[in-house]
């Protein structure tokens, strides 16, 4: 059986593909291990950052104190008001981050109030960051 030069170069393409790919999942577990999640740092800056939203803070405000946090929410960038929120649960740590259930009271930017339960997903390194999750 004779086998030609494109099937030689195509199964070291795919052989290069695997070992590259082989590599990149395992630096992705080792960064997932090196930083993984504090439960308890996060939980205590996810109760933190909404406590500063409720005192009327900006959302801006967290690049500038310390320890510094990475917030997004897209409501409280709309300029939406958090009147009340509970923390559901003690959330569920998975690699660098833990995931929050919160649940939150909320007045938009015509003082029209709405109830949401919310995503929370928190990570204490390299840097703290709360984001919220897009999805419920």
């Amino acid at each position: 059986m004779r086998i030609s030069k494109d099937t030689i170069n195509s199964m070291q393409l795919t052989l290069v593909a695997l070992v590259t790919l082989s590599l990149w999942s395992v630096g992705c577990q080792t960064a997932a291990e090196a930083n993984r999640v504090d439960p308890l740092q996060a939980r205590s800056t996810l109760e933190a950052v909404l406590t500063s939203w409720q005192q009327g803070d900006s959302i801006d405000s967290w690049v500038s104190k310390q320890p510094q946090v990475v917030v997004q929410d897209l409501d409280w960038k709309a300029g939406y008001k958090l009147k009340s929120f509970e923390i559901l649960e003690q959330g569920e740590a998975v690699d660098a981050n833990l995931f929050c259930k919160v649940k939150l009271t909320l007045d938009d930017t015509s003082s029209k109030q709405s109830i949401q339960t919310v995503t929370y997903i928190v990570g204490t390194s390299p840097v703290r960051t709360v984001f919220r999750s897009l999805a419920p």
